[in-house]
């Protein structure tokens, strides 16, 4: 294995995982493969690049830490080169943590300084500039992410936010510099680290600019960030004469199909509106299940019923109606509930025959996979920016979909459905 990554929840391994299988246009990507926590044997022989999914983000820091520091354990003794710490293009953490914590940790554990840390995304409209984080032309905190239920981001300065979970200087490469080149880059962080800045915000607005930050990078022990600063390592391994290229290929599960959705970002919401147009979907009662009235038998049998009609079963809602529920029962108790709900769900659907599953949420897609138990998954081609087909190596066909709350187009649902069984 040459390149390791620990992702901070499961959509996020997904969609860095897919963004190393795509590599540069006509380059060609790493073979590359997601595990579902740390593996407790090594790697396949042929895997290029491993992806480990935690569910660490919102997390005790001390936790989060100890966590990250066993997948860099695990990926090490499989002859990793290079580390990437991969969480959320918008930062998703609290002044607390836990992004400052596990990024020191890692770099401490590998020796680095100027360790770049870049949540850019370009093309899901993430970018930084002088070290504010937007999302397309709204900044952080103006782009819904200041409602997030776990980990409202009320800031878009991320050096100030980072600054306050770090015990070393936060330093800053800025977008001037960047679009000068790989090597003025390079210097800047040499610099950085000299100064004994840890970890560096470096702007990006461009893919070229992450093309260029990944160049600047090709000896870097560790980098931190969105998908986005992955896009040009599989090139740098390729051009070392160390990987070949691989193209991912899927030809596709059909059979019954099922869509969770957990998220309650602007994303999510309007998908759902869109698919519930022509398609059946489920509300599912905060409330009644608080309260211990709604069970997983009750949403199998709804999806059983409009099987072969893209079902839908869904906890999101608008931030006011979060926000009172959370006043009630208390955000973290209503996230447990709701994740055990749909993990019980998910486990019920897959035994009944499911082999198209989609999941909406990171912390729902994280209680899904971690209940299902699938061990590694293969990176198929891409569905929306960010969202690649997954198939499970199991003893039954499982095709997935696994989507950050703020991720893809209107009608997602419906497009990954027709991906997971290979249809254009």
């Amino acid at each position: 294995m040459l390149l390791g990554i620990i992702a901070d929840d499961f959509t996020g391994a997904s969609d860095i995982a897919n963004t190393l299988a795509k590599g540069l246009p006509g380059e060609g990507g790493l073979r590359a493969a997601q595990f579902l926590g740390v593996p407790n044997e090594p790697a396949p022989a042929d895997i290029e690049a491993g992806v480990i999914a935690l569910k660490s983000r919102s997390i005790a820091s001390e936790e989060a830490v100890a966590q990250s520091l066993s997948a860099l354990a695990w990926l090490k003794e499989q002859g990793c080169r290079q580390f990437v710490f991969k969480y959320c293009s918008t930062f998703d953490s609290t002044p607390e943590g836990n992004i400052g914590p596990v990024g020191e940790a890692l770099a401490r554990a590998l020796g680095a300084t100027g360790v770049v840390v870049c949540p850019a995304f370009p093309g899901a409209g993430r970018t930084v500039y002088q070290g504010h984080l937007f999302v397309h032309d709204r900044l952080l905190s103006e782009s819904g992410m200041q409602n997030h239920p776990l980990n409202p981001m009320t800031d878009p300065d991320i050096r100030r936010w980072l600054a306050s979970q770090t015990r070393k200087p936060v330093g800053l490469v800025p977008w001037p510099v960047v679009r000068t080149g790989a090597e003025a880059i390079r210097e800047a962080l040499d610099a950085a680290g000299a100064r004994g800045e840890t970890l560096v915000i470096v702007d990006a607005i461009t893919d070229e600019d992450l093309v260029a930050i990944g160049s600047a990078c090709k000896t870097a022990a560790l980098l931190t960030g969105g998908s986005g600063i992955a896009i040009a390592l599989p090139a740098n391994f390729i051009e070392a004469g160390l990987a070949c290229g691989a193209v991912a290929s899927f030809a596709g599960i059909a059979g019954p199909e099922a869509i969770l959705a957990g998220s309650c970002s602007a994303a999510t919401r309007q998908q759902i509106e869109l698919h519930a147009e022509s398609h059946p979907v489920l509300a599912i009662d905060v409330e009644v299940a608080m309260r211990g009235e709604l069970h997983p038998p009750m949403l199998v049998d709804f999806i059983t019923r409009n099987r072969g009609n893209a079902p839908l079963v869904y906890s999101s809602a608008d931030p006011a109606r979060v926000s009172a529920l959370q006043e009630k029962y208390g955000g973290a108790k209503i996230a447990e509930t709701l994740d055990g709900l749909f993990a019980a769900t998910a486990r019920a659907l897959v035994a009944e025959g499911v082999s198209r599953l989609v999941v909406a949420g990171g912390e729902t897609s994280g209680a899904v996979v971690s209940a299902l138990d699938l061990g590694a998954l293969s990176i198929g081609p891409e569905i929306d920016p960010g969202v690649p087909v997954l198939v499970a190596n199991a003893e039954k066909p499982l095709a997935l979909a696994l989507k950050s709350g703020n991720f893809g187009a209107p009608d997602f649902f419906a497009k990954a459905l027709r991906r997971l069984e290979g249809k254009p």
